[in-house]
């Protein structure tokens, strides 16, 4: 299955943040405020579209795809290019996540040619951490937030 990545939209932003996952992963869930859709269309989000153009989830790079408390910890030292990703809460935990993320890492790779990619993970998200696995990941740093423990992971991408 291809996937279509676009641009994010108000319409799409207002979506994305009106989903709702289950237990631990509610951690992920948002509030659809004005500043949160204007966080979507001001930074560098994008949304993955399948086949019959629905929306299976959407991704962002640089600073919105870090956890700013990584910073005081050196989580962000290396020149890499973040990821963060969000899939539908329908979709997830149903080994979709592997074709879904393929994509956005060839959209990556075409866009900041030669340069490693990071994402940050909770720890306790077993399932996106085996994922990330799957695809080539490994971690890298761990640090921790409020009560959350997080870990970036990266990917080296060959020059």
């Amino acid at each position: 299955m291809q996937f279509t990545i676009k641009n994010m939209t108000e319409n799409y932003a207002i979506e994305v943040l009106c989903w709702k996952y289950e237990k631990p992963y509610d951690f992920y869930n948002n509030v659809l405020t004005s500043g949160a859709i204007m966080e979507l269309l001001t930074y560098k989000y994008y949304v993955v579209l399948d086949d019959y153009n629905s929306l299976i989830g959407y991704f962002c790079t640089g600073r919105p795809a870090q956890v700013p408390a990584g910073d005081g910890h050196g989580a962000y030292k290396e020149d890499c290019i973040d990821v963060g990703i969000g899939m539908h809460p329908e979709l997830t935990g149903k080994g979709k996540g592997s074709v879904f993320f393929s994509n956005v890492l060839r959209f990556l790779k075409e866009k900041h040619r030669g340069k490693d990619i990071r994402l940050t993970v909770a720890t306790f998200n077993t399932r996106a951490i085996r994922l990330y696995e799957k695809v080539g990941f490994v971690r890298d740093f761990t640090f921790m937030s409020d009560d959350v423990e997080f870990i970036t992971m990266k990917k080296v991408v060959k020059k």
